[in-house]
C-alpha cells in the first residue's frame, strides 16, 4: 500500500515537472490570446460565438499551443546546463522528468501535431511542419548568434497568430500594425532576459547582446527599442478606430516610462527580474485589453477594428 502511495507522488512530481518544463501557464495564455484575437481582430463580421466554436480553428490554437509546449520542451533539453545557473530552484523541478522522457513527449507532440493539421488543410500541414522545424532550429543553433537570437525568438512569439491571419485571410494593414507593436515589446522583452541570465549564458559560450557589447549598450539599444513603439502606438491611436483599446496603449506608454526610469538604474540580476516581469504585465494587459476593441463582438460580431478615420 505505502509502495502504491508513493508510486502515485512520484508520479505527481513528475506531472507537475513536465508541467513546469512546458510552463503550462504560458501556454494557457497564448491559449486565450488567440481565440481572443480571432474573435476581435482577425475574423471580421463573423459573430464570436461561431469563431469559437470553428473546428479548424480550434485545430489551429491547439496545435501552436502544443508546438510552443514542444518548443519549451527542446528548447529546456538544450538549455539544462545554463538553466541550473540561472534558474536553479526550476531546473531541480525541471530535472525530475529525464531527458529521454523529454524527448519522448517532444517527438509525441510533433507527430500528433503533423497528425491533426490535416484536419485542417495540406497548408496547415506545410505550415505547422515549418514551424515545428524553426522551434527546433532556434533551440539547437538561433538562440546562441548574436542578434539572430533574439529576432528569431520574437518572430517565434508571434508566427502562431500569423497561422489565425492566413485562416481568416483578413490581410489588413492595421493587423500588421499590432503585430509590429508586439514584435518590439517582446524583443525588449527578450534582450532583459540576456542580462537577467548573462551568467549562464557565459558558462555556455552564447554571443548575446549583453555578452559582446555589455551592459550599456544593451540598455541604450532597450531605449531605441521603446522609442521605435512610439510609432505604431500613434498610428493605431489615432488612424485606427480601435475602440476603447486605445486606453491600453496610453497605460503601456506609462508603464513603459516608468520602465526606462527602472532600467536606468538597473544593475542585479533581481532588478533585470523585475524589469522581465513588467513586460510580461504589458503583453498580458495587451492580450485582456482586445476586448476593449468593441464590446458588441460577442454579442453580435462586427468589422469595426478595420473601418478608417
Amino acid at each position: 500500500m505505502l509502495s502504491i502511495s508513493r508510486k502515485k507522488k512520484w508520479f505527481l512530481f513528475k506531472l507537475i515537472s513536465l508541467f513546469s518544463v512546458v510552463r503550462i501557464y504560458n501556454i494557457l495564455i497564448i491559449i486565450l490570446a488567440q481565440f481572443l484575437a480571432s474573435i476581435y481582430i482577425f475574423s471580421g463580421d463573423i459573430p464570436a460565438l461561431q469563431v469559437v466554436f470553428d473546428f479548424k480553428l480550434i485545430i489551429i490554437i491547439l496545435a501552436s499551443s502544443i508546438v510552443i509546449a514542444s518548443g519549451y520542451i527542446i528548447n529546456n533539453f538544450y538549455d539544462s546546463k545554463k538553466d541550473i545557473i540561472n534558474k536553479p530552484f526550476k531546473s531541480k523541478l525541471d530535472r525530475i522528468v529525464s531527458q529521454k522522457t523529454k524527448l519522448t513527449v517532444y517527438f509525441v507532440l510533433n507527430f500528433f501535431v503533423f497528425f491533426i493539421a490535416f484536419f485542417v488543410s495540406l497548408r496547415a500541414v506545410i505550415f505547422f511542419s515549418a514551424y515545428i522545424f524553426l522551434v527546433w532550429l532556434y533551440s539547437h543553433k538561433l538562440n546562441k548568434i548574436l542578434f539572430i537570437g533574439n529576432l528569431s525568438a520574437s518572430f517565434l512569439a508571434i508566427l502562431p497568430f500569423f497561422a489565425i491571419l492566413l485562416y481568416f485571410k483578413n490581410f489588413y494593414f492595421v493587423i500588421f500594425i499590432h503585430a509590429i507593436y508586439l514584435f518590439i515589446i517582446i524583443l525588449i522583452r527578450e534582450i532583459i532576459k540576456d542580462l537577467e541570465s548573462i551568467r549562464g549564458d557565459i558558462s555556455q559560450n552564447y554571443q548575446t547582446i549583453p555578452i559582446v557589447f555589455g551592459e550599456k549598450v544593451s540598455k541604450n539599444i532597450i531605449y531605441v527599442l521603446i522609442l521605435c513603439t512610439i510609432m505604431p502606438m500613434s498610428f493605431l491611436v489615432n488612424d485606427y478606430d480601435i475602440g476603447y483599446m486605445d486606453l491600453y496603449f496610453y497605460l503601456s506608454s506609462i508603464i513603459l516610462i516608468i520602465f526606462l526610469i527602472k532600467l536606468s538604474k538597473a544593475k542585479s540580476i533581481k532588478d533585470y527580474n523585475y524589469l522581465h516581469n513588467t513586460i510580461k504585465l504589458i503583453i498580458l494587459i495587451g492580450i485582456i485589453s482586445v476586448i476593449l476593441i468593441d464590446p458588441q463582438v460577442i454579442v453580435n460580431g462586427r468589422d469595426i477594428i478595420f473601418s478608417k478615420i
